[in-house]
């Protein structure tokens, strides 16, 4: 799969400090859950921590990459049937508000599916990737149907956005492992990300967006000298 980094690597959170995320994240994990496991730096890091545990869980991935790293760690993989314990996966944006944007890794559809479908969403991010506005890093990726990009093209940059087709290392088309297309498209700090959410999907052929708006219930933050930090909404696991 092909990725899209926003960061250099200066400013990416170390390899130490997502593997003291991924572990910290354990502390949520009960034998016999149903857990998402989300796709990208920070999402691997848990995924690695949570095979070298050894505690008996069943995954739902979000992607092929996450699903093969699972794999190698010895994780047993189930498909999404009904509700899912805890989903724990990373984050390109988190506001004040914890709402997010995902999608740089080419997973959001999957990845909106899965947070959808858990009664508790992890959120593991360094500190990088916190942002007083939404939009500040200047993208939101959009997965849309090939058969639909001219249109999700002209009706998005009429929402004022610039929307550009995201290609892989070869320059060619990137696909999704639904088999579709991401526009990322070049946004300005973003006012209201809920009415840009409710227009982005409201267009014919946009199957989703990576503006993920009320849905993590909790962030964990390692800053840049390694100390864990919490950011919580009004929710509580098991709920």
């Amino acid at each position: 799969m092909a990725k899209m980094e926003r960061d250099d690597a200066s400013s990416q959170a170390s390899p130490e400090n997502l593997n003291a995320l991924g572990e910290h994240a354990l502390s949520y994990i009960e034998p016999g859950f149903t857990v998402g496991i989300g796709t990208g730096r920070a999402a691997s890091a848990f995924i690695r921590a949570l095979g070298r545990s050894a505690i008996k869980v069943r995954a739902v991935p979000t992607s092929e990459e996450s699903a093969a790293l699972a794999r190698q760690m010895g994780i047993e993989l189930c498909p999404l049937k009904g509700e899912i314990d805890i989903a724990v996966d990373g984050a390109d944006e988190v506001d004040p508000q914890l709402n997010l944007i995902k999608g740089y890794g080419g997973a959001l559809l999957r990845e909106k599916v899965v947070a959808a479908a858990s009664r508790y969403y992890v959120i593991l991010v360094g500190e990088e990737k916190l942002v007083t506005r939404l939009g500040e890093r200047g993208l939101v990726p959009v997965e849309v149907l090939p058969f639909a990009v001219d249109l999700c093209i002209s009706r998005i940059s009429a929402l004022g956005l610039r929307p550009r087709l995201r290609v892989d290392n070869a320059g060619k088309e990137f696909f999704t492992d639904n088999g579709n297309l991401i526009l990322d498209c070049v946004v300005d700090p973003i006012a209201d990300p809920e009415n840009l959410d409710r227009q982005l999907r409201a267009i014919p052929g946009v199957l989703g967006t990576g503006l993920f708006i009320n849905m993590a219930h909790e962030v964990l933050v390692c800053r840049r000298d390694g100390q864990l930090t919490t950011l919580k909404r009004n929710a509580r696991l098991g709920n």
